[in-house]
């Protein structure tokens, strides 16, 4: 006769610890996958979109005639999204123009910690080809997410030696508080064993929503858990060949729906809720790998047709040259003169000409207003990079960061 597996199985339990002087009910995850297993014939509909929907994103990239480019700005939206998500009122256009040294009056922490972002996911994918996705890779994103920025008092690198915890002003009025120091490890390891089991015979995607949730509710390190959370999402579809280029900014999504975003995390601790959960990441999947695919086919459009109109809007000497800085622009939507004359061995005189081509036809315009230190923006291409890509408001939310 079958044995009934009862659904409390899925759910961890909790233990009462000391933190902060007072005694409080820290949260230990049971190991993956669940038990009961996941229902994979509730998912399968949103399964298929979101593998069809990335199948889609991953062929444009190969396709495009300049992948490098599309990698380059899509890591960067998804660094200023996530970043974004805890707060950080960055913007791509404050990301691209501290990396050319055209910064001018923004916050520059925060920069520097969305451009750690950048750094990390691109350092990750090297790695990746040396290394497995484990718990010392995750130790050195890490450091590099909070090297040289607000973070950097905060243990980067190391896994917390603290007792950390999420909402509220203390442990004792939180609305969680992860696993306990003496629990750790074992709670890292399993995290890390599954990251490579083939046994359970779980889709990649799905594996990906699980290893998500399972890392925010460890919480193993004092700050940026979001982030590396949401980063090693990407980097787990790039080690399994999901994805070629970490081209799926996720980040939109969770940030568009935040609260959801955070709910569903605290109901499959609290009631084992996994298909609620997996069910919204797949969708979010799919929604984003559409939205990337939709904007990649913009991009290579505008693209051409600016050529077209430089072509068309100068004569021969000044296009040819106009045409050099405007496959600059593809690189650096921001761009300054002194930049142009490094990059392209121009003259100034030369750059400067290009520069008013551009113009004319309405490529690209000044965004300083300064007769000196003038940088130029490429309008459209950075409308279509912007999109989504505004700062969350700074205060009056309620809503607990991971």
């Amino acid at each position: 006769m079958a044995i009934a597996v009862l659904p409390s199985q899925r759910l961890g339990r909790f233990v009462e610890i000391t933190a902060g002087g007072e005694i409080v009910r820290a949260f230990l995850p049971p190991p993956l996958p669940p038990n009961p297993p996941v229902d994979l014939l509730r998912l399968q509909e949103r399964l298929s979109l979101a593998h069809l929907a990335l199948g889609r994103l991953d062929g444009i990239a190969m396709l495009l005639p300049r992948p490098e480019l599309f990698l380059y700005m899509y890591v960067r939206k998804e660094a200023v999204l996530s970043s974004q998500i805890e707060g950080t009122q960055s913007t791509l256009a404050d990301l691209l123009r501290f990396e050319i040294r055209a910064h001018d009056g923004q916050p520059i922490d925060e920069i520097r910690e969305v451009s750690n972002y950048v750094d990390a996911i691109m350092y990750g994918l090297d790695r990746l080809q040396h290394l497995p996705l484990s718990l010392r890779l995750i130790r050195e994103l890490h450091e590099r997410l909070l090297r040289n920025s607000r973070g950097e008092g905060k243990s980067p690198g190391e896994f917390r030696r603290s007792q950390n915890w999420i909402g509220g002003s203390r442990p004792g009025n939180a609305l969680f508080v992860p696993p306990p120091l003496n629990e750790l490890d074992s709670c890292l390891d399993a995290l890390e064993r599954f990251l490579h089991e083939e046994g359970s015979g779980l889709p990649v995607l799905v594996k990906a929503g699980l290893i998500h949730v399972q890392f925010e509710t460890i919480h193993p390190f004092l700050d940026g858990n979001g982030r590396i959370g949401r980063l090693l999402v990407t980097l787990y579809l790039c080690a399994r060949c999901v994805l070629h280029q970490p081209l799926l900014y996720l980040s939109l999504f969770l940030k568009t729906h935040r609260a959801d975003y955070y709910r569903l995390l605290q109901e499959v601790r609290e009631r084992g809720a996994w298909e609620e959960w997996l069910d919204f990441f797949l969708g979010g999947v799919a929604e984003t790998a559409d939205q990337a695919y939709r904007a990649a086919g913009r991009i290579v459009d505008l693209f051409r047709g600016d050529r077209e109109r430089i072509r068309s809007g100068a004569e021969s000497r000044r296009a040819n040259s106009a045409l050099r800085v405007h496959e600059l622009f593809q690189c650096h939507p921001f761009l300054t003169a002194h930049f142009l004359v490094e990059q392209t061995g121009l003259s100034m005189p030369t750059v400067n000409s290009a520069l008013s081509v551009l113009e004319e036809v309405g490529v690209v315009a000044e965004v300083t207003g300064r007769r000196r230190g003038r940088i130029f923006g490429y309008r459209d291409y950075l409308a279509i990079l912007n999109e989504g890509t505004e700062p969350l408001p700074a205060a009056g939310s309620n809503v607990a960061k991971e």
